[in-house]
């Protein structure tokens, strides 16, 4: 390994100070900075349209070989990102001959079985423990991860069925880190990556520059060629322009006829009450009803094809309607009196969101276009008396 590298950092008295590549003392060290700092795993260069976001599990994770087996493995780190993606972690340093042969046959033995026999609920007991071991409350970390502000069981459960659904359709992230990745590896994972699908297989070389009392992590993904992303989809994934037709065949599809009939009764009345109606791109399609009154724009709510409506209190609390939070109390208190919404008492800066679902119902409905309106009525009201 080459650890004679240098990077600078030009400081504030225009001094500049020079980095130098050290490896990694011990194996130990990389694996308790993942765990402290799940960032380094470098989600921005995995998925740079929708930068994957970590959700640390547990270390030393069992695996077993059979059912309701004992644990014969013991996988390094286990991550979930925002879309409960199960990200298993191996870390080797580069020091390590392991890393050229020994640590994927590794790998491949924890995904196989990880698959076959984990369950939903051995992943999320493995968190809860973890949790209770830092003295962090479960569902908090999770309504944190999610973004949301207050106990919204509903957003938790559903969170964990996405791992359910993940498990099983096998699909996975299988991530090796080390200091420095070998040709060896890195032509491994590239061939992995190519052949796996819907699993992923990536590498991250996370490289340590020290001085003075200064330490830099650089991490650099490896593992995404273009034949990679070309079968996964992913070089495509931005590009896909969705439309009525297509949005409201998806609901169907994943959610039934119910969920697909309340979508298009959304459209119906939300594209004649404000007309700007802008259609997300991506596997995760999306549409947002956006209000222009004068140079502003409301993005009212948000209707994904995973059957959720969302209304974006992070974005409203900046427009000049609901920038106090009175009025976003307001609006959220007319948004709870939709029957099945179980929207939570306070997420006055956040995502709340509710099934979309439970809009087919008539008495639903109407509770949600009044809400609706009274946002539109809010809205307009604010720049009639600012003229």
């Amino acid at each position: 390994m080459q650890s004679n590298g240098k990077i600078y950092v030009l400081r504030d008295d225009q001094t500049l100070q020079a980095l130098v590549q050290q490896p990694f003392q011990n194996e130990e060290l990389l694996q308790s900075l993942l765990a402290k700092y799940p960032d380094v795993l470098a989600g921005e260069q995995i998925d740079e349209a929708s930068p994957r976001r970590w959700l640390f599990v547990s270390r030393e994770v069992g695996v077993p070989n059979e059912p309701e087996g004992s644990e014969r493995w013991s996988l390094d780190h286990l991550f979930l990102d925002q879309d409960a993606i199960p990200t298993l972690v191996e870390v080797k340093r580069s020091s390590d001959g392991r890393i050229r042969r020994e640590v994927v046959g590794q790998m491949l033995d924890y995904a196989a079985n990880a698959v076959v026999y984990w369950s939903v609920e051995t992943i999320r007991a493995a968190f809860d423990a973890a949790c209770q071991q830092r003295g962090a409350n479960p569902e908090e970390a999770v309504l944190r991860f999610l973004e949301s502000e207050s106990a919204d069981e509903n957003a938790v459960e559903a969170f964990w069925g996405r791992v359910k659904t993940n498990l099983q359709a096998k699909r996975i992230r299988l991530v090796f880190v080390a200091d420095e990745i070998p040709p060896e590896l890195r032509r491994i994972i590239e061939f992995l990556n190519e052949q796996m699908d819907p699993a992923e297989v990536l590498g991250v070389e996370v490289r340590q520059f020290v001085g003075d009392d200064l330490r830099t992590l650089v991490p650099r993904v490896v593992g995404q060629t273009a034949d990679a992303e070309r079968a996964k989809g992913a070089g495509t994934r931005e590009k896909r322009e969705w439309n009525r037709d297509s949005f409201i065949a998806e609901m169907e599809s994943r959610h039934g006829v119910d969920a697909a009939e309340a979508a298009g009764r959304i459209l119906d009345w939300i594209e004649q009450r404000v007309g700007n109606v802008r259609w997300g791109q991506g596997n995760n399609g999306s549409f947002t009803p956006v209000l222009q009154v004068g140079d502003v724009e409301y993005p009212l709510f948000r209707v994904y094809v995973s059957n959720c409506v969302e209304i974006p209190m992070r974005f409203l609390k900046d427009k000049p309607a609901f920038q106090m939070e009175d009025k976003r109390r307001a609006f959220l208190a007319r948004l709870k009196e939709i029957p099945g919404a179980n929207l939570p008492a306070e997420n006055l800066t956040g995502l709340p969101s509710l099934p979309l679902s439970v809009l087919h119902e008539g008495e639903a409905f109407a509770a949600f276009q009044r809400a609706i309106e009274w946002a539109i009525h809010e809205a307009e009201g604010t720049a009639r008396r600012s003229e």
